[in-house]
């Protein structure tokens, strides 16, 4: 392994709230990039390539085993930096995007200062989305939005936050618990609201009769069919997409100074923690 980046998906089952799926001894990480030693004789092409790592073992480690149809070859012209990260953000963003098509809609975004909502937000867009609005709760992330194109709109002020829930025709939710539960509540007939994240560890509760159709979206759902057509080519739209996008910085940590990289993915405005496994072979 080069890099893997610190995500909240990494964070939530070491807090132990995965912990009826999670079987210990683990190791964290969902994604990063790293480079091939060692193939089985059908993928013995693969040595000495970039790949991304999908669906095998925890990427905090030095090296990963994973199965040689989930080792998706990196292009050349993607560096580590951003290819460590196109994996659980980007491809999910994608999916719903395909799921959910935007084209002359009216997207509204919770939590927008997250990384997929950036995906989410920039490629809506590209998709020929109306407009993207986008329900912030840092000021910090206000500059970003607004460089992708997204409307900002802040978490606390709440006449703007039920205007943009008014004139939605989707919605896709990182937060849940009260603030989504009202943006659900305030959605107009024929709206879609999809839920795809719980960043305040508090459920979506729709009222009785909501207008909007409530989806859930988790990507592990999806993952099969993704990987049935051959994960390669899911990632062949993403790849273009990344290279059309400047990616916010990131930092790196080397591997040994894990906590460091964990407090600063805690920390509102950091930039994205990358553990950097590259002096520890």
């Amino acid at each position: 392994m080069r890099y893997a980046p610190v995500n909240p998906s990494d964070l939530i089952p070491i807090s132990g709230a995965y912990s009826h799926r999670i079987a210990l001894p683990a190791v964290a990480g969902y994604e990063g990039v790293g480079r091939v030693i060692e193939a089985a004789p059908g993928f013995s092409h693969m040595v000495g390539k970039r790949v991304l790592p999908l669906r095998g073992e925890g990427t905090w480690q030095t090296l990963v085993d994973c199965a040689g149809g989930d080792a998706v070859e990196v292009p050349d012209a993607v560096p580590d930096v951003i290819a460590a990260r196109a994996y659980i953000n980007p491809l999910a963003a994608f999916t719903m995007l395909r799921l959910w098509p935007v084209r002359g809609r009216t997207v509204l975004l919770s939590g927008a200062g997250s990384s997929c909502a950036d995906y989410l937000g920039h490629w809506a867009l590209r998709q020929g989305a109306e407009s993207v609005i986008g329900i912030y709760r840092s000021k910090s992330r206000v500059p970003r939005m607004r460089a992708l194109g997204i409307v900002p709109v802040s978490m606390d002020d709440g006449p703007r936050v039920a205007e943009a829930a008014g004139k939605a025709d989707v919605t896709f939710d990182a937060l849940g618990g009260p603030v989504a539960s009202r943006i659900l509540g305030l959605m107009p007939n024929g709206s879609t609201f999809v839920g795809y994240g719980l960043l305040t560890r508090e459920p979506v509760l729709p009222p009785d009769e909501p207008q909007a159709s409530f989806c859930r979206f988790h990507m592990r759902d999806h993952l099969v069919s993704a990987a049935s057509g051959g994960m390669a080519d899911a990632f062949a739209g993403i790849w273009p997409l990344l290279a059309g996008m400047e990616l916010p910085q990131a930092r790196i940590f080397p591997a040994r100074q894990w906590r460091q990289a964990i407090a600063e993915a805690g920390r509102p405005g950091a930039q994205k923690p990358i553990l950097d496994f590259s002096d520890c072979a």
